[in-house]
């Protein structure tokens, strides 16, 4: 979706305020334990969410019509300030992670788990930010990335879902390997 300023980079900062916010508030009795286990949750949230990356760039981004045809308008103007917006990505934070982890593990660990997941949205967010708008030194990580992302724009392999790393791509052999210039002459 076509954002304005505001809108694009709001999520830059409510997200790490809120991911600041979340232990603070929900630590106040907790026992060292508690908070250990509540680090190890978020940590869980953070891996998971490479996973939910991985599916919702693939499934939802280029095959539910009314989300494609918002992630087509990116395809096809990278520079343009294209994304979810905070409210509608808080939302399914809210939907999707802390309500039915509250059923299953409670409000203390679910806070974990959707601050984990909220930490991996914001990583995504930043990581395709920097490669899609930023000059990146080639020999950085951003950069490999960069590479790696740009085979998902300009192939017609159907691959490289993964923005922030190629594990699921790897795991459901959608990984599209560097690619070296042809030598000079053919």
């Amino acid at each position: 979706m076509r954002l304005g300023r505001t809108g694009y980079y709001s999520g830059f900062i409510l997200y790490p305020l809120i991911v600041a916010a979340a232990p603070v508030v929900v630590m106040g009795d907790a026992t060292n334990a508690e908070r250990l286990g509540w680090v190890a949750v978020c940590l869980v949230g953070v891996a998971a969410w490479t996973l939910v990356e991985y599916i919702v760039h693939r499934y939802v981004l280029h095959h539910v019509p009314y989300f494609r045809s918002m992630h087509e308008v990116h395809h096809e103007e990278q520079q343009a300030l294209v994304g979810t917006p905070f409210w509608m990505s808080a939302i399914f934070f809210v939907i999707g992670s802390f309500l039915p982890a509250s059923l299953v593990m409670g409000t203390f660990l679910a806070t974990a788990l959707t601050a984990g997941l909220m930490i991996g949205y914001f990583w995504y967010a930043f990581v395709h930010h920097a490669i899609h708008h930023w000059h990146l030194n080639h020999d950085t990580y951003l950069y490999r990335l960069k590479r790696r992302h740009a085979q998902h724009h300009y192939t017609d392999e159907g691959g490289n879902f993964g923005v922030t790393n190629n594990f699921w791509d790897r795991v459901f052999g959608t990984y599209i390997g560097q690619r070296e210039p042809a030598p000079a002459g053919r």
